[in-house]
């Protein structure tokens, strides 16, 4: 039997890039990456680079913002409700939200989704907790995991840099995923601010760029489309 690695601790997806996102006991992990995650992003409109997104780089209270699928079962055909750091939930298209993110902004904003998620680079992001308490050790002080805004958090005493190259099964062999984990995750001045209050903090940027060449967690991508649960053995691949 393949050798266990861990076993899955944390689940995440996050409907609305930059926006807060919601925890789950079960993901499925289609070719495209994780049903639901990253399906809308909010665009600058008059912005034409190849970053054109609306980020809580420019709005930081957007973190604050926590999205999530009505039906959770369904995010394909599910409307998004976005509820607001004072307890409010309104719907994504409310037009209400969308003004406010505008005027945080300063300047014009429009929703678009995109089935195949609006990812940086890579679908999948892992982390383990070993890496994220040597992270810990080197900041002096707890650091708060949402930061980094992980999809899979793996509780393992193993560091997923090592993991660069290897192929991790999820549960079961019937309908457990496989992912073929790739690169390092390079960090930006995101994970300065808390997903909690949108106060910043640089210095955990400056820990992770000075201690771990800027680098958080590992990307990897779809190698077989299946079910990732909580509580899930993670295996090295044969």
């Amino acid at each position: 039997m393949s050798r266990i690695l861990g076993h899955v601790a944390e689940l995440h997806r996050y409907p609305v890039k930059s926006m807060g996102g919601e925890s789950l006991t079960c993901a499925e992990l289609d070719w495209q990456g994780i049903e639901g995650d990253r399906q809308y992003a909010w665009v600058r409109t008059n912005n034409a680079s190849r970053f054109p997104w609306l980020t809580a780089r420019e709005v930081p209270a957007m973190l604050q913002h926590k999205a999530r699928f009505a039906e959770p079962e369904s995010p394909k055909r599910s409307p998004v409700l976005v509820e607001a750091p004072d307890g409010t939930v309104q719907s994504l298209h409310d037009p209400l939200l969308r003004a406010h993110l505008e005027t945080a902004a300063g300047e014009p904003a429009h929703l678009i989704q995109v089935a195949r998620g609006v990812y940086d680079s890579m679908p999948v992001s892992i982390q383990t907790t070993a890496a994220h308490k040597r992270v810990e050790a080197a900041h002096g002080s707890a650091i708060d995991p949402r930061r980094f805004r992980t999809n899979i958090v793996i509780d393992s005493a193993l560091q997923v840099d090592d993991w660069q190259g290897l192929r991790l099964t999820f549960g079961s062999e019937e309908d457990g995923a496989v992912v073929h984990c790739a690169g390092p995750i390079p960090r930006c001045v995101l994970v300065t601010i808390d997903p909690a209050t949108g106060a910043k903090e640089p210095k955990i940027l400056r820990t992770v760029a000075q201690h771990f060449g800027n680098a958080y967690g590992i990307y990897a991508g779809p190698a077989r489309p299946g079910l990732i649960r909580l509580g899930d053995a993670v295996r090295m691949a044969d």
